[in-house]
């Protein structure tokens, strides 16, 4: 009896497996693609102004990422359709035609960071940003244009194993694993909040970790892929496990540069690659390294992607073909918008002395003010009992995704109060 015992156990555990591993996907490669350029323009920004002094946002954050990223993998089990489509049915055409416009505005920003983040990686072997953007614009759009759901995916799935180069650029780093520790499970003093850089980076942070384009990206992606309810439970550990490996990453990202930039007095980063360049004589060049190759990786893989949820958002919200799968002929406004930012993104890269930086830190702020209104939607349509069956969110779930939702927006009104109150101060 022991020996069928065991016997049935290994079989259902390969069974698991193999769900997952047919699964795995949309979930893994959401939460990875987030730390892109401005995400680590923004948690390199973390560690080098504040230390460790930022690394506690990562556990509410990771739990909170969790949270809604099951929320939308689970509607796109359930429904079958994307999340602006959904929108699109349930509050009508004029509210989601704001809520796009709001992100294509947002997610433009970021797609300029991202190719940002691929001229400073590049250049920092020496190759100009002007040959580099171009040709990288170009093989970002063939990778999409000329491939296939399956293949593309494939391809995302490598880019997310590369990002063990910054855990390992963060160990070379030779932080101070006590005090990393300690700060991310210590809760920070009342007085930290009457720093208003203080307060701007953790929406920062909030906001490049846990972003809006993301949930609009997993549930298409997860809608595309054909995922069924019979492998919700494989599709939901795509989520926990890619949600956790993602802000590990973040993690390391914040401690290598409070490790190296913070301890040596180096507050401020001109552009994403300046981590990397500083890295070197702090940490060992094969650190900086590291960094670098992260940074390129993470660029390009995010210059694919982010064009690909605005298109897909987009698409579904105003009731346009859209997918991978199909050919340019059969949606033309998918491919001609996916087209069209990666196009302006790399142009505005390309114009001399814009200001990088400040872009690239307002949209991670943006993603972060954006947020409550995608979660507020989120979470009307998953209560709907006529929509979702038995699937509706447990109560559990509604507390943490609504008082994520209230945090991000106290957050923001706090940061928005002492930017009037600075304005109105006298010098």
């Amino acid at each position: 009896m022991r020996g069928g015992g065991g016997v049935s156990f290994w079989k259902r555990w390969r069974t698991s497996l193999f769900l997952f591993f047919a699964v795995l996907g949309p979930g893994f490669i959401t939460a990875n693609v987030d730390n892109d350029a401005g995400g680590i323009l923004t948690y390199s920004q973390a560690g080098a102004q504040y230390g460790y002094h930022l690394l506690w946002t990562m556990l509410p954050i990771t739990l909170a990422l969790i949270v809604v990223q099951e929320m939308c993998a689970r509607m796109g089990v359930v429904t079958g359709k994307g999340l602006s489509d959904l929108i699109r049915e349930e509050f009508g055409l004029r509210m989601t035609f704001f809520i796009m416009l709001l992100l294509v505005v947002v997610n433009f920003g970021n797609v300029i960071a991202e190719f940002s983040g691929i001229a400073g990686s590049i250049e920092l072997f020496h190759v100009s940003k002007y040959v580099s953007v171009p040709a990288c614009a170009g093989a970002v759009w063939l990778l999409v244009v000329r491939g296939d759901y399956k293949s593309v995916e494939k391809i995302f799935l490598v880019a997310s194993g590369f990002y063990i180069c910054y855990i390992v650029a963060g160990v070379l780093a030779q932080p101070s694993w006590h005090d990393a520790l300690l700060e991310t499970v210590k809760v920070p003093g009342r007085s930290v909040w009457g720093d208003r850089n203080y307060v701007y980076m953790t929406v920062g942070v909030i906001g490049t970790t846990i972003t809006p384009w993301m949930q609009f990206y997993l549930q298409s992606s997860v809608v595309e892929k054909g995922v069924n309810v019979k492998q919700y439970a494989a599709s939901r550990m795509d989520v926990i496990v890619g949600s956790i490996f993602s802000d590990i990453v973040a993690w390391f990202i914040i401690v290598a540069c409070a490790a190296t930039l913070w301890t040596h007095g180096m507050r401020n980063i001109s552009v994403p690659a300046d981590a990397a360049q500083a890295m070197k004589p702090l940490a060992g060049e094969f650190a900086g390294l590291l960094f670098s190759a992260g940074l390129f990786n993470a660029s390009f893989f995010a210059a694919s992607v982010l064009p690909i949820s605005t298109a897909y958002s987009v698409c579904e919200g105003l009731g346009f073909e859209s997918g991978v799968d199909k050919k340019f002929q059969q949606a033309p406004f998918f491919y001609w918008l996916y087209t069209l930012l990666i196009v302006a993104g790399a142009a505005v890269v390309l114009i001399p002395n814009f200001p990088l930086v400040p872009m690239t830190i307002l949209s991670q702020v943006l993603n972060g003010v954006l947020l409550p209104f995608v979660l507020y939607f989120m979470l009307k349509l998953i209560n709907k009992k006529d929509l979702m069956g038995e699937y509706t969110n447990s109560t559990w779930f509604n507390v943490v995704a609504w008082a994520t939702a209230a945090i991000v927006i106290g957050l923001t009104l706090v940061m928005l109060w002492q930017q009037i109150h600075q304005m109105m101060t006298p010098a």
